[in-house]
């Protein structure tokens, strides 16, 4: 797997990033903004630059996000302007956010009367800011108002970390309900929201512009191979539910064609998911007191026995020995 590039994202969208949050911010700041795309630490780096030119203000994500502009987030910007209802858009938003940003992805979850469009980082959460979420989020309600109007408002909007500042400006910008240390970062919209169609609408300037969004994401989607995306996503996936097509949503690959995929690249879906519960259950062993049959749902493993069975062949002890020895880890 050598050579596999990092996360990335659209300069374009870094460059947002410093028009929104500083005051004459027409330097390229610490990051190149010459290129297309920056490496996800290098983002980070940029929002640690204006979260410290900016301390004690806890708003700062949520603000700028609420003044993204179509150009900031690369094509998918343009997609969503000739949109014809917010189901449109939230279907654009799942398929081309890889263009503004491999950091994360958004997947739709639909129930009888409501859908939440969720986002996950597909990075290491603990290296993704919460500001940096708090704009992702804002900046797709802000977007949802270009096609249903100013006046739109999601019915409910989730984040998984923790409020910092005042609830006040969330529902202010946001129009809606706000909770947070929910198990998922989510904007929940009504069906019959979703279904308002938008007038005027152009179809044949989409078109030109989904057209020119699948060939960028197309060249993307070759900097990283299959078997490593798989991986990635695999790191913070739900375990108990996965399957290998949602493992690479957006690119328009079946099961049968991501199983070829990996046997190509040396590598199974079968091995991939192994490797991922055993890291998971390391990780749940050391850091945590749940049992054993707790784990293992988790993990998508039958219960306790099934757990002991799968922890013994991968680390050569049982969970309870080499819980014994990580518990130093636990706080």
């Amino acid at each position: 797997m050598s050579g596999i590039e990092p996360s990335t994202v659209a300069a374009c969208y870094a460059r947002w990033v410093l028009s929104a949050t500083m005051k004459g911010a027409d330097e390229p700041g610490p990051c190149n903004l010459l290129v297309d795309r920056l490496g996800f630490t290098e983002m980070r780096e940029l929002w640690e630059t204006v979260m410290a030119a900016r301390d004690g203000d806890h708003h700062l994500g949520l603000l700028a996000g609420d003044r993204i502009r179509p150009g900031s987030l690369h094509v998918l910007g343009h997609v969503v302007l000739t949109c014809a209802s917010l189901a449109d858009a939230a279907d654009a938003a799942v398929r081309y956010h890889p263009l503004v940003s491999q950091a994360g992805a958004l997947t739709l979850h639909r129930d009888e009367d409501r859908i939440s469009i969720r986002y996950r980082p597909t990075v290491d959460p603990a290296t993704m800011h919460s500001q940096q979420v708090d704009a992702i989020l804002a900046g797709m309600v802000r977007a949802g108002r270009w096609v249903a109007g100013d006046d739109w408002a999601p019915l409910s909007v989730s984040f998984t970390h923790p409020r910092a500042g005042s609830a006040e400006p969330y529902t202010r910008v946001l129009g809606c309900p706000v909770t947070f240390d929910a198990p998922e970062n989510a904007i929940t919209v009504s069906i019959e929201d979703l279904a308002r169609r938008r007038a005027p609408s152009d179809p044949v300037l989409g078109a030109l512009h989904r057209a020119y969004a699948d060939r960028l994401l197309h060249e993307l989607s070759r900097t990283v191979t299959i078997g490593e995306r798989v991986r990635r996503w695999l790191e913070h996936a739900p375990l108990d539910c996965v399957s290998p097509a949602d493992s690479v949503r957006g690119l328009n690959l079946g099961a049968l064609a991501v199983r070829r995929a990996l046997r190509e690249d040396g590598t199974s879906w079968r091995a991939l998911l192994d490797a991922a519960r055993h890291q998971r259950a390391k990780h749940l062993l050391e850091t945590t007191d749940l049992p054993l049959d707790r784990i293992a749902p988790l993990l998508g493993l039958s219960g306790g026995t099934a757990l002991v069975r799968a922890f013994s062949r991968w680390e050569g002890v049982t969970p309870g020995v080499y819980r014994g020895l990580h518990a130093g880890v636990r706080r």
